[in-house]
């Protein structure tokens, strides 16, 4: 190639409006901006790259969900190759970059069991390595807790003919019937996630009061509307994308790899309706939690919580600390936290405006909680959770 310019293919599934396809191609747009690099999306790059050698290659490297064709024909031109596909066959024979989906299952797993839970139950594809690997995870999670887990699979394919369709509602139908009430589930998809909520609706179930869920890989599109919005995970394929033009860079340098595979931690789990509850069986407690969700926008503390519930003070502190450890303070604060979470992560809104809906009434008492919580301003919070 010319001069010290680089370019690179991109063979991505872009037609396919995830945020696997799409926002891997942004990670990879912000690498190459930063080291001029020319990208070429190039769904059929197999086609454009010569069958052999001898023939002027159009490109320095290749970023693909690689078929076992397009590695052969890089391998036998010598062109760099990284993959960010999780279901290829050549996940672990040549190099990729890909999310720690088994991090993500743990954390998933982690998040419900904070909640309270003892039953739990997952949905997901055995033939989706993504949903296999935190399925995995999740249910060792649960399990090593000493819990037991209803686990079902379904097909990817589960809406192309009419009789995979009525088989799949079946699958969801069957293994509902099996779950004990309060439960909380994982489902690998976020369009499935919005299904199994309609079908928990036409049984009467309320979500979370019974029904506490984490779904999908954080499509904002179905995890925010209609309510109740579902909680998710943000796994940060951007970053994949970056991390991948990173190792191509490598490679396309001449250097020897020690490790051809790199896994992207997660960004972390976007919290909403869907498992913003703490399960007790204690009636109290669960009146104060449900007064304190519902109004923890406003400015409220501990003696508002007892005034509404008509019981002492001092007496429903006690009961906080011995069924949750924690205080009524303390409660609020999470609840507020979580609400402003969501807020800078899923709109453009000032933080003065979020601080005075999420109820701390200043900005300034918003940016303490957040570094003394999470070690981090809820400038940088939003920043990194939109990485």
């Amino acid at each position: 190639m010319k001069g010290n310019t680089r370019r690179v293919a991109l063979v991505l599934e872009l037609d396919w409006a995830y945020k696997r396809h799409a926002s891997v191609y942004a990670g990879t747009q912000q690498y190459f901006d930063e080291q001029g690099w020319e990208s070429v999306i190039d769904e059929y790059a197999l086609d454009s790259l010569p069958s052999r050698r001898g023939t002027a290659i159009p490109y320095d490297g290749v970023i693909a969900r690689a078929t076992k064709s397009l590695a052969q024909r890089c391998d036998k031109l010598n062109v760099p190759l990284v993959n960010v596909w999780s279901s290829s066959a050549l996940r672990d024979e040549i190099p990729g970059v890909y999310p720690d989906y088994q991090a993500s299952g743990r954390l998933r797993a982690e998040h419900l069991l904070a909640r309270g839970l003892c039953n739990f139950a997952v949905l997901g594809s055995r033939r989706d390595s993504a949903d296999y690997l935190e399925m995995q995870s999740f249910v060792e999670t649960i399990r090593d807790q000493g819990h037991a887990c209803e686990v079902a699979w379904m097909s990817r394919m589960f809406s192309d003919s009419l009789s995979q369709w009525r088989t799949f509602n079946q699958t969801i139908a069957t293994w509902m019937d099996k779950w004990e009430l309060p439960v909380g589930t994982f489902i690998g998809a976020d369009s499935v996630g919005r299904i199994v909520v309609q079908k928990c609706k036409e049984r009467g179930w309320r979500i979370p009061e019974d029904v506490v869920m984490i779904a999908g890989r954080n499509e904002e599109t179905l995890c925010e509307s209609p309510r109740p919005s579902i909680t998710s995970m943000e796994m940060g394929y951007e970053r994949v994308g970056y991390e991948a033009a990173k190792l191509l860079h490598r490679l396309m340098n001449g250097e020897h790899l020690l490790e051809n595979t790199v896994h992207v931690p997660p960004q972390g789990i976007v919290v909403r309706e869907s498992t913003d509850f703490l399960i007790t069986e204690d009636e109290l407690i669960a009146a104060a939690l449900s007064f304190i969700a519902s109004n923890s926008h406003r400015r409220i503390g501990q003696d508002d919580v007892a005034r509404a519930l008509s019981v002492e003070t001092r007496t429903l502190q006690n009961r906080f600390r011995k069924v949750l450890d924690q205080s009524i303070a303390a409660t609020i604060r999470r609840v507020r936290l979580e609400r402003a979470k969501r807020e800078l992560v899923q709109s453009n809104r000032s933080l003065k405006n979020i601080a005075r809906d999420a109820g701390f009434g200043s900005a300034m008492r918003m940016y303490d909680l957040f570094k003394r919580e999470l070690g981090m301003t809820p400038t940088q919070f939003r920043k990194q959770r939109r990485l």
